[in-house]
């Protein structure tokens, strides 16, 4: 009878956080049971005859209606009492292990995975329903309602891991730039050797679809294993993706299931096409503001290395969040004069960083443009700084972030808001990933690309800094600082932590891991000034003002 009270409990759940009406109960236990691949047992007619469900009146509509009057999702309304503790992860895991016994899915964590998504989109609201209820809130109540439903909506379908965030660690650490933000990234489940077994053995030959993880052909896709046509893909019958106009053209708003702040949501566009930061993509950031006041929008670099994970489809990233860089003191002020109507300053940030405002849309644009456009012809060697290679192949690029802001600074005012981190991806023979990257000597905590996020201060580390963090902190905390070397997990740190012991002579277990969590987040500053163009030396704020005066 467990597997009839797991059930019945999810059925529940969805009904109690109105994903689907009192009257689809019994439908939804028995699809969950084919899910499983079960036929078996039935439900208590205890809760067949649950009074909390009542029958709703005829005429009233769940998502979204013509009919004022009709209930609306993000009003709540369909059930009678507010909903109840639930352990979802716990739930689907129990029911994926039912759909192993049966034979329903593969003994792999990936195979578990793609059960309980397909367990999940039965239970989910159809496209066409979160679209008329989302459009409709947008309309009767405004940005914030809307996006907060439809938030709550992809958190309770399970496509926003809630509980796999909460894995997460994560700290600010003050530093002269600010307080950065620091995160090491637990949430996303490490894979399983099975899976990695079979993602070797096979060929991959077949069609890729969808082309990447961030189409809108995602949405309800039953997913696949590493060893089918077109390797691993994740399952996504849960996915949930609002249609919205930029740019004059159809995109999709969907919410990152992996969040690394408040909303964290992500615009793609229908197309798989490159990324791509240009006059057309900054009038799509300020399509998505317009659309959406209370959230920034930003878009990853559009070149190697400077760029983000995912070059191969056009899309941004945005949230409910304010970063340190967007409450960066100015440095200096400058005036754009053909853009009378935008205010421009130097933020001292270590990236190489320009904010410009102005309340004309069209002005900002402009500007935008303008200065994108100088940068990406802007060569300036006594700083490292080359524009292309001699065949061509462009190196400067810009990281674009846009909000709308009020008269102190914060987001969602009515004030046009554009920070422009500049960057550049040339690489050399002592910098072969990238002279404007993490460099070498801090590659033990931080290595990958310095993408949006990390730009404005939010640092996204690897999960392997849990245990060699904690083998450092064992070795400083004994004193023996020969076993740094020796030990696996802490070799990679080596040097990095005898200079920790060397800074702080007075280390107790009662401040070890607040200090060794003080030490990483400098690291990740000076990981920052690495990707700067322009450094804060002398030669760096000269170079930064040429380029400030050929604007």
């Amino acid at each position: 009878m467990a597997l009839a009270e797991d059930i019945c409990a999810l059925v529940d759940y969805a009904c109690d956080r109105d994903l689907i009406g009192s009257e689809d109960r019994v439908w939804a236990y028995n699809s969950v049971l084919e899910a499983v691949g079960a036929t078996g047992p039935a439900p208590a007619e205890a809760w067949l005859a649950d009074d909390r469900y009542p029958v709703l009146p005829v005429g009233v509509a769940k998502y979204g209606s013509d009919d004022p009057d009709a209930a609306q999702p993000y009003e709540g309304a369909a059930c009678s009492v507010p909903p109840a503790p639930f352990d979802l992860e716990g739930t689907l895991a129990r029911l994926s292990e039912e759909a192993v016994a049966n034979g329903e899915a593969e003994d792999t964590a990936s195979g578990r995975d793609r059960a309980a998504m397909r367990v999940m989109g039965l239970l989910t609201p159809r496209p066409s329903e979160v679209a008329l209820a989302f459009d409709d809130a947008l309309a009767s109540q405004g940005p914030r309602v809307a996006t907060s439903w439809f938030y709550d909506l992809c958190c309770n379908v399970g496509y926003v891991r809630r509980a796999a965030i909460a894995r997460n660690i994560a700290w600010e650490t003050p530093t002269r730039w600010g307080s950065l933000e620091i995160t090491i990234n637990r949430s996303k489940p490490e894979k399983d050797p099975r899976d990695i077994a079979r993602a070797g053995a096979a060929t991959n030959t077949g069609e890729k679809y969808p082309a990447c993880q961030l189409c809108v052909e995602n949405e309800g896709y039953p997913g696949r294993s590493a060893q089918a046509a077109g390797g691993a893909h994740p399952a996504r019958q849960n996915l949930r993706i609002v249609p919205i106009e930029l740019g004059g053209e159809r995109w999709g708003l969907q919410y990152s299931p992996y969040a690394y702040f408040n909303e964290h949501c992500i615009a793609m566009s229908v197309h798989h096409r490159h990324m791509h930061v240009d006059r057309k993509a900054v009038s799509c950031l300020l399509d998505f503001v317009d659309l959406l006041p209370q959230y920034f929008i930003g878009s990853n670099a559009d070149l190697p290395v400077v760029g983000g994970s995912i070059l191969s489809h056009d899309h941004f990233q945005g949230g409910a969040h304010e970063f340190a860089m967007m409450h960066a003191a100015v440095s200096e002020t400058f005036a754009l004069e053909a853009f009378p109507g935008v205010s421009a300053a130097v933020l001292e940030w270590p990236m190489s960083v320009l904010r410009l405002r102005s309340d004309s849309r069209e002005e900002l644009l402009d500007a935008c443009v303008h200065v994108i456009d100088a940068w990406r012809g802007w060569t300036d060697e006594s700083v490292g700084v080359i524009a292309h290679d001699a065949d061509g192949t462009p190196h400067n690029t810009v990281t674009p972030v846009v909000r709308r802001v009020d008269s102190e600074g914060h987001t969602g005012g009515p004030t046009y808001e554009a920070f422009l981190a500049l960057r550049c991806n040339v690489a050399s023979a002592e910098h072969p990933l990238g002279v404007f990257h993490p460099h070498e000597q801090w590659h033990h905590i931080k290595k990958e690309n310095i993408g949006l996020i990390e730009v404005m201060g939010l640092a996204i580390l690897p999960p392997r800094l849990v245990s060699e963090l904690g083998a450092v902190r064992e070795h400083l905390l004994t004193g023996e600082l020969d076993a740094l070397e020796s030990d696996p997990l802490s070799a990679p740190h080596a040097a990095w932590a005898r200079e920790v012991a060397a800074r702080h002579p007075e280390l107790t277990a009662d401040n070890a891991e607040a200090t060794i969590r003080d030490e990483v987040g400098h690291v990740f500053g000076h990981v920052l000034e690495d990707a700067g163009v322009f450094k804060w030396d002398e030669a760096g704020r000269a170079a930064q003002r040429r380029f400030v005066a050929s604007l």
